[in-house]
């Protein structure tokens, strides 16, 4: 099993949005970078879990554990001119993007911020805490996942 950390904006698609959705399940849409689009399409397995993150908000930080439900298939906005992650120079014979659906497991007991992650020496190889990584999808390792669990109820 892998696992990610995945990043929205909680004004644009927070936990709460997908705690709303029937099933508490969506697809996860709008990726436009290579690299987290490579994790998507060609890592990501359905049953990996990721934590849901919030940024670029008062506080970020982990809010809640997801599951991955489906895997990767193209991203459907990307050929909506309507959408605000349409990209002209994808087309449905050679997708260009692609997106997953994730299925909330739970809301964490409480946030546990940027802040606090970056404290933590054990944390300190996470891509997310690395100077310039703005990636809104990355793995991350086995021992990563099961240290900040354990965050949680402290």
């Amino acid at each position: 099993m892998g696992h990610w950390l995945m990043k929205s904006e909680p004004q644009t698609f927070g936990i709460d949005d997908l705690a709303r959705q029937p099933h508490k399940t969506d697809h996860w849409d709008g990726i436009r970078n290579y690299q987290a689009r490579n994790y998507i399409r060609d890592k990501m397995r359905v049953g990996d879990l990721a934590f849901f993150y919030h940024s670029n908000c008062a506080n970020p930080g982990i809010v809640g554990i997801i599951k991955i439900t489906r895997a990767a298939y193209p991203d459907l906005t990307a050929w909506d001119p309507n959408e605000k992650y349409f990209d002209p120079k994808s087309n449905p014979d050679d997708p260009r993007w692609f997106m997953v659906d994730v299925k909330l497991v739970r809301k964490l007991k409480r946030v546990i911020s940027l802040h606090e992650l970056k404290q933590h020496k054990a944390l300190q190889d996470m891509s997310l805490l690395r100077r310039g990584n703005r990636l809104s999808i990355m793995p991350l390792t086995h021992k990563q996942w099961n240290y900040i669990v354990k965050l949680e109820t402290n």
